[in-house]
Formats: C-alpha cells, sequence, structure tokens
C-alpha cells in the first residue's frame, strides 16, 4: 500500500505535468482565468488520466505487449507499435463520453470549456500519462494511482493559478503584465515550487 501511496504523491507534486514536466500548458493557461473553469479543468482531467491510463495499462499488457498474445498462442507477436493509435483512441472516447454527460447533467460546466474540451482529446499531458506507464512498466494497480495522482496534481496545479489570476484582476500592475503575461510569471513561480519537491526526493 506504501508503494501506491508513494507513487500517487510523486505523480501528484514531483512529477506534476504542467508545473514541473511542462506538459499541456495550453490548456492550464487558457482555463485558469476563472476559479470555476479551473475547478471544472480540474475535475475533467482527474476523470479522464484515471480511467485512460487504467484502461491503456489492460489494453497494452494484454494485447500490444511484446509477448502479451501469448495466451493466444502468439507469444512471439509484438503488436507494441500500435500503442499509440490504441491510446489515443481511448483517450478520445472517453474525453467523448465526459463531454456528453456534463452536456446532459452540468450545462453550464460544460458552456465554460467552450472548444477546450473537446481538445482534451489531443492534449499532451493526457496522452504522457500513458506513456509513463508504459516506461515505467506499471502494473494495473500501480496505473491507477499513478492516474489519479496525475490528474489530481494537475488539478491542484490549475486550480491554484486560477485563484491567483483571480485575486490579481483587480490588482494594480502595468498593462503589459495582464492577461497572459502574469499567468506566466506566476506559472513560473509556481513551478520552482514544485521542482523544490523533486530536490526533496533527490536528497
Amino acid at each position: 500500500m506504501s508503494g501506491l501511496v508513494d507513487i500517487f504523491l510523486r505523480a501528484m507534486f514531483v512529477d506534476n505535468m504542467p508545473l514541473t514536466l511542462f506538459l499541456g500548458l495550453c490548456t492550464f493557461l487558457a482555463l485558469s482565468r476563472r476559479t470555476e473553469s479551473a475547478v471544472g479543468l480540474g475535475i475533467a482531467i482527474i476523470a479522464v488520466l484515471g480511467i485512460t491510463v487504467p484502461l491503456n495499462n489492460l489494453i497494452y499488457s494484454t494485447f500490444l505487449a511484446p509477448g502479451a498474445l501469448s495466451w493466444a498462442g502468439y507469444g512471439a507477436l509484438d503488436l507494441s507499435y500500435l500503442s499509440l493509435l490504441a491510446f489515443i483512441g481511448v483517450i478520445a472516447a472517453t474525453v467523448q463520453l465526459i463531454e456528453m454527460l456534463l452536456d446532459r447533467f452540468l450545462p453550464a460546466v460544460h458552456a465554460s470549456f467552450g472548444v477546450f474540451l473537446p481538445l482534451l482529446t489531443v492534449q499532451c499531458a493526457i496522452l504522457a500519462g500513458s506513456l509513463f506507464m508504459v516506461e515505467r512498466r506499471y502494473d494495473f494497480v500501480e496505473s491507477v494511482a499513478f492516474g489519479l495522482g496525475s490528474g489530481a496534481g494537475f488539478a491542484l496545479a490549475v486550480i491554484l493559478l486560477g485563484a491567483l489570476r483571480a485575486r490579481l484582476a483587480y490588482a494594480d500592475m502595468p498593462d503589459g503584465l495582464r492577461g497572459l503575461g502574469i499567468a506566466f510569471i506566476l506559472t513560473g513561480l509556481m513551478s520552482l515550487g514544485f521542482a523544490a519537491f523533486a530536490q526533496m526526493v533527490a536528497t
């Protein structure tokens, strides 16, 4: 159990997708202007990563990994070159399902996403979750912890940035820093803070 907690916390803080690995910055910056949209994006990222990483683990370990088809008598077959295509297909189906559920039950949240919700299909942080899962050779249970931890880390970062940007919207600052200017500065400062977690683990 402690190993799963370590994977979850490492994915959340040390390998934080937007702040230490710099993945998914497009939606991270675009949807952090308001706290409400930041919370919605965080929940969506947790859901997508928490579902797709374990599903892709099952698909990869059962069908695509070298020797995975030995149960069917094709142990020499290696279909790992199809993993990228399979992962994107699972991610696209999951995002489409979440989009339909939000449109049906939470239309205000769905409207706040605008065009960015369908773009989660090709968001690099979500695809990276499945690719890291393969690279680090996680089993199914570990991939659940990793997916949820990565999603929680992204949610924490985007909600913190959204709260800071909402607070600074009424601050007296130079015109050149308003909007994306201050967002980049805040992201850099937050990234330095999260980098400290990596240093703590290294020592």
